[in-house]
């Protein structure tokens, strides 16, 4: 969908897609890579095991997407020229990220990320090859907490340190800690609706919103744009389009929760595994008939402790039957459209360059389709 455009009066030139993405990409992984290396070579290299330690810390920030630097870089590209210092401050939103993953995945009981073990889960096996006494799941959940802290500290750092004028970052931090505030309070609620076991759509899409589709594309984009001195009207079009494009994301990773394969990173079906309250499995329930929902219910929502484990397949045939994953499609769709619709109308009443736009575009459909 992506069609290479004219020159942005404003603005240098914006690389085409696929050649932008590329760049961006390996740009941000560098001030990644570098930032865990330096601050790994400062506090880490103290302790036992800081080599093994540091090696499973950059090798899992390394293999991330990008998508929220990505996004953060663009939203400053919307309002401002072409600036290494502002994109090495919204590399640190990877470090967020990271610090998100790794309690995420603790909370989940997740054993892949990314195509590999959870980092509580090597560092748990590293426990037992050492040999060492205590619960090594223990040792591991807790070594992912803390390592999550430090990449959270991390995160702020970098921006700090990424050679932004003072007066510059001071417009971004409130943008910054509401993503950040958002994402934690988004985290507890989806804890709520998972002890709850059988929440609304209503609450489910609230908690999408907090947790994940506006800390990915909605907030990365406000707070380039702030730190550019975007003006309200191209902060509100990039709010909009970053809501609807965020949930779009999010809905697509539920589904490839169920029905996908590798895509996320992570085992398909996990998602029924664990028992999650995600935008499919409760939009299936709401829309079942008595039988289905019981046979949902039965699947879904039993007791960990006292149940065995989910019939991924039966789960499936279950949710497919109800039409809920058309439905869900069709939802992407829906937003998709609405986002690519709102960045035409920017351009159109001069509150968005072209280049930039195009990138947009491009973007959306890259997220709801989840193309690596």
């Amino acid at each position: 969908m992506f069609v290479e455009t004219g020159h942005d009066r404003r603005l240098e030139h914006v690389p085409t897609h696929p050649d932008w993405v590329a760049e961006i990409r390996g740009r941000v992984r560098s001030h990644v890579d570098e930032t865990v290396r330096l601050r790994c070579a400062e506090h880490v290299h103290s302790i036992r095991g800081a080599d093994f330690v540091a090696g499973v810390l950059s090798d899992f920030v390394g293999r991330g997407k990008y998508l929220r630097s990505m996004f953060g870089y663009l939203g400053w590209r919307a309002a401002a020229p072409e600036s290494p210092a502002a994109l090495a401050a919204v590399s640190g939103l990877e470090l967020l990220h990271a610090f998100a993953l790794l309690q995420d995945d603790v909370m989940d009981r997740s054993h892949l990320r990314r195509g590999r073990p959870t980092v509580h889960v090597q560092l748990a096996s590293w426990h037992r090859g050492q040999g060492m006494s205590g619960c090594p799941d223990r040792f591991g959940e807790s070594g992912a907490v803390l390592l999550g802290d430090l990449c959270l500290v991390w995160a702020e750092q970098a921006m700090r340190e990424s050679g932004l004028p003072r007066a510059v970052l001071d417009r971004g931090w409130p943008r910054y800690d509401e993503m950040r505030s958002e994402l934690a309070v988004g985290q507890f609620a989806d804890l709520l609706n998972e002890a709850r076991r059988v929440p609304t759509l209503d609450e489910v899409m609230d908690v999408l919103r907090r947790k994940s589709g506006n800390y990915t594309v909605r907030r990365p984009l406000e707070l380039g744009a702030a730190m550019a001195g975007a003006g309200p009207e191209l902060l509100a079009a990039l709010g909009d389009y970053g809501t609807m494009v965020g949930e779009a994301f999010q809905m697509r990773d539920d589904v490839l929760g169920v029905f996908g394969t590798d895509a996320t990173g992570k085992s398909a079906g996990d998602d029924l595994a664990e028992r999650k309250a995600t935008s499919l499995v409760v939009l299936a329930r709401e829309v079942a008939g008595p039988a289905t929902r019981g046979t949902l219910d039965a699947l879904l929502h039993g007791s960990d402790e006292t149940d065995g484990p989910v019939d991924v397949a039966a789960a499936r045939v279950a949710i497919e039957s109800t039409g809920a994953r058309r439905r869900i499609e069709e939802l992407i769709a829906t937003r998709v459209q609405g986002a690519l619709r709102l960045v035409d109308g920017a351009v159109t009443d001069g509150v968005l360059g072209e280049d930039v736009a195009a990138v947009l575009r491009a973007m959306a459909v890259r997220c709801a389709d989840r193309v690596s």
